[in-house]
Order: C-alpha cells, then structure tokens, then sequence
C-alpha cells in the first residue's frame, strides 16, 4: 500500500511539474527566420561608370551594377524571404561542445581539462519547394554570393554571410527559447531525386549551412517564458 501511495504522489509531482513549466517542448512547434548577407543593400548599390577613350568617365551613359548577383539577391530575398522561412519544414538546432586535454600526474587518473570550445557541424534545413523551385533558386544566387560560377574566383567572406535564428514555440505560439547562428551560408544545396512512384509527394531541398557560432537569444527572458521587444522587432521584419 505504501508503495502505491508513493507511485501516486510521484506521479502527482511530476503532473504538477509538467503543468507548472507549461508542458513539453514540441519539435514540431518551431519558427525559422534566415537573414541574407547583411552587405546586400551597399553590393547592390555599387555601379560601374562608363569609360571611353583616355580613361575618362562619360556622362550621359547608363551605368551598370559593380555586383549583379547582389542585386538579383536583393529582389529575391525582397519577394521569397517569407516563403522561404515559412517553407522550411525541418531544421536541426545546432550543438556545443568543450574541447579537452587529458591533464596527468604522475600515475594517478588524469584529469579532462578544458582548453576551448567550438561550434561543430552544420545546420541541416530542408524546405519546401513550389512549382518554380523558388527556395532552390533562392539558395543558388546565394552560393553565387560567395563564388563567381563563371570566373570560379571566391569573393569576400563579408559579402556572402548572413544569420540565421531558430526559434521554439510553445503551444499557443509564442517563443520560448531561441537562438541564433552568425556569418551564415548555405555550404552545400542538395540534390534531388525524382521518381514516377512518388506522384504525391512534395518536393523538398536540403540544404547545409556554414556557421560560426550561435548564442541564445532568451538567455534573460527564459524564467518567465515571455519574450522580449527583440523577438517581437525580429519577427515582425520578416512579416510574421
């Protein structure tokens, strides 16, 4: 009879505890917002003058855009920002771990003793894609951000990254833990099968980014499980 009675008040407690920190977290309650490089605007803005004869420049000659990736990124992120982080149906939150040495004296047990740390891996999304593959399109002009496909020449990592935040939502829809990951890009777009047997599946694309670090966006609203002004500005950037 005792042990019943203490099985019940266990199971009671952790009723109440569950209750009181408002149930668990759902891998399927999440918000995405990716950020394209943040030299955007300054990349697309940059135009090339005309030069005729004596290295003069002439007036009165239209100029050309210095970067026309930047430009056509711009537009895309302008008209697909929001489809594309609504369209990400999965995303791996990324990880963190404590680089140690082994720290021994003499023939007693050694010691693990941290040295560093560091961001390992990549974060794995994939998304949704509509008839036009836009989100594939979307993550290609990206990649064309870091490397001219045509000159295969490497651009400057500056011009190339951007951030990324992943967001955990509780059952009503609000944000109870987030982070974000910085100077972010998509390493590597995967590729896609095709087949007559799957006539009603949808398409997806994966895709790998490249990160960093990322830290945790709630780290002083945590205790109260509300958000903060930061994730209300942040969302409201990107329409939601």
């Amino acid at each position: 009879m005792a042990t019943i009675k203490r099985t019940t008040s266990a199971m009671q407690n952790f009723i109440a505890s569950m209750n009181k920190s408002g149930g668990y977290a759902r891998t399927s309650k999440y918000a995405v917002v990716i950020t394209p490089p943040t030299s955007l605007n300054r990349l697309a803005a940059e135009r090339i003058e005309p030069v005729v004869e004596g290295g003069r420049f002439e007036r009165g000659f239209p100029s050309s855009p210095a970067n026309p990736n930047a430009s056509i990124m711009k537009s895309l992120h302008t008209q697909l920002g929001q489809q594309v982080n609504l369209h990400c149906n999965s995303v791996s939150m990324p990880g963190h771990d404590l680089q140690a040495q082994t720290q021994q004296h003499g023939s007693a047990p050694g010691r693990q003793i941290v040295q560093s740390h560091d961001f390992a891996g990549t974060i794995d999304a994939t998304f949704y894609l509509d008839s036009h593959m836009r989100e594939r399109h979307f993550f290609e002009m990206w990649q064309k951000m870091a490397v001219n496909t045509n000159t295969h020449k490497a651009n400057y990592y500056d011009d190339y990254i951007g951030s990324m935040q992943i967001f955990q939502l509780d059952s009503q829809g609000e944000i109870t833990y987030g982070i974000k990951a910085t100077e972010v890009y998509p390493e590597t777009i995967g590729g896609i099968e095709y087949s007559y047997d799957s006539a009603n599946q949808i398409a997806t694309q994966a895709i790998s980014f490249e990160y960093r670090q990322w830290y945790n966006m709630t780290a002083d609203t945590i205790a109260s499980y509300k958000g903060s002004n930061l994730f209300e500005l942040e969302l409201k950037r990107y329409g939601y």
